[in-house]
């Protein structure tokens, strides 16, 4: 399916997958992302979280272009603070609701997250649960969609990234 905007975009974004920009709001219904409640620790300046996902086939029109043909997308959602950004973000990725036009490769799937650290270069993130990639072209997707989640929550330049314990590479192999 193809975006109203795709009819005048023109070719390929040559960024690299570390600096794409989030493109679109967290409420489709034009709330605003930095409402924070009195008293609940959440101050007006937390910043949006960005969680990536996929516009099928769109070769790259509307973010880095991967796997078969897509490209990979970035989603403002509400946002957190110092370590909690990591966890706001993953679990925004890992949440039942995506952005309408969107496509989530984790989306049948049963994620938990468990746990995230950043050391200045490396942001680690581990999940429980299960994956339940949709076909071939999925497997980039998810690894995608993860790993640029996880990059853009902590500003790392490096993921590693567990499912029950395996590496995603290797959790991957096995599906």
């Amino acid at each position: 399916m193809q975006s109203p905007a795709a009819a005048g975009s023109t070719g390929p974004s040559a960024a690299p997958l570390a600096f794409i920009p989030a493109t679109i709001a967290a409420s489709e219904s034009g709330g605003s992302t930095a409402s924070p409640t009195p008293g609940s620790g959440t101050e007006a300046t937390a910043a949006p979280v960005t969680a990536y996902f996929v516009l099928v086939d769109d070769g790259g029109r509307h973010g880095v272009r991967f796997g078969c043909n897509d490209s990979l997308v970035g989603a403002a959602g509400a946002g957190s603070t110092g370590d909690g950004r990591l966890k706001a973000a993953i679990n925004a990725l890992l949440g039942a609701e995506q952005p309408e036009n969107l496509y989530n490769a984790l989306g049948s799937s049963r994620l938990k997250f468990l746990s995230g650290s950043f050391d200045g270069t490396t942001v680690t993130v581990y999940l429980s649960g299960t994956l339940n990639p949709g076909g071939t072209c999925d497997t980039p997707r998810v690894e995608a969609q993860l790993t640029q989640t996880a990059l853009e929550a902590v500003g790392a330049v490096k993921a590693a990234i567990y499912i029950n314990g395996e590496s995603l590479a290797d959790y991957l192999k096995l599906k």
